[in-house]
């Protein structure tokens, strides 16, 4: 699992726990800069994603190149 889809996780959920505590207690800025870091965290999780399928291909492709000149 690539590195930025478990910090993207970690930033997902530390932004939902910064936007809840500020809708609680009526801190607009505590509550916009949880939005903020969730949806960052959500950038970077699909960003990890692409790199986690991107070197899953990559990998695919290999193999069949592999089979291809051994035959």
């Amino acid at each position: 699992m690539d590195k930025n889809r478990t910090e993207g996780l970690k930033h997902e959920v530390k932004g939902t726990v910064k936007e809840a505590v500020g809708k609680v207690t009526g801190n607009t800025a505590k509550q916009v800069s949880g939005n903020i870091e969730k949806n960052a965290g959500k950038v970077q999780n699909a960003i990890g994603k692409a790199n986690d399928d991107a070197r899953k291909e990559a990998k695919k492709q290999d193999k069949a190149v592999r089979k291809a000149l051994d035959d």
